[in-house]
């Protein structure tokens, strides 16, 4: 990881992942850092072995929220424990085919560079997903997709800005999925796509930290709260992030 946090290391070491971390630790506009122990990313959960459940329990972990499609979820094959909150929300909202036609089968869908488009289109979705991290039972709340990349990157920037971390902390946190790429190809059986996905970026006139920091940069947390509908009660749970901290607005 980068230089962006405290001393402590953020990696979720659980058997099975090699891509989870704890949004917590990472320095704020305040001097001060994120809470530790509230929410947590990662890759897959399906991939966690029986050891791994442990050890996230032992994080104290207690709900995971799954921004996959349903498609992906229905090949989860591994048993989870019965002490573990699943919560199910389609991030993607593929029946949207207006606003999909121009970032699915180019790939644009694996960039940053859909983020702000799709904020936008469907507000709904996202807000659906940030509040159920927000509302779930007691004990940190890890969320993820198949890689952990792109649909977790989205929820952590907003995540990440709404409590006022460091804008080159949030960059830094996303890169260290892209800082991952061999690793992650080599824990999924398939091969590593950052090379392909830079090129891609570079083809739009961009590089894959450039259009997360440009969604970044760009980003209206106020004007995509209102679009959500997030009540006064939402709000205030995501500027302290449950109540870990002191209450920020935007």
């Amino acid at each position: 990881m980068g230089d962006f946090e405290d001393n402590q290391d953020r990696t979720l070491k659980v058997d099975g992942l090699v891509n989870g971390r704890d949004l917590g630790g990472l320095r704020r506009a305040d001097g001060t850092v994120t809470p530790r122990g509230v929410f947590f990313r990662s890759e897959n959960v399906d991939w966690i072995t029986g050891n791994g459940w442990q050890q996230i329990h032992d994080a104290g972990i207690r709900t995971v929220v799954d921004l996959r499609q349903q498609g992906e979820r229905n090949k989860d094959t591994r048993e989870r424990p019965s002490w573990l909150t699943t919560i199910h929300v389609d991030l993607d909202g593929l029946e949207n085919k207006e606003f999909w036609a121009d970032y699915w089968d180019n790939g644009l869908v694996g960039t940053a560079i859909y983020f702000l488009p799709h904020l936008a289109a469907m507000p709904e979705r996202a807000g659906a997903a940030i509040t159920d991290v927000l509302n779930a039972p007691a004990g940190g709340v890890l969320f993820h997709c198949m890689g952990g990349r792109d649909r977790t990157g989205l929820l952590a920037m907003a995540l990440l800005h709404a409590i006022g971390t460091d804008p080159e902390c949030i960059i830094d946190d996303y890169l260290e999925t892209v800082r991952l790429g061999d690793v992650r190809a080599a824990n999924s059986e398939r091969n590593n796509a950052e090379p392909m996905l830079e090129e891609l970026c570079r083809q739009h006139g961009t590089t894959t930290e450039g259009a997360f920091r440009n969604a970044l940069e760009k980003f209206d947390l106020q004007a995509f709260l209102d679009a959500a509908d997030f009540t006064d009660e939402d709000r205030k749970a995501l500027f302290t992030w449950r109540g870990a901290t002191i209450t920020r607005s935007p």
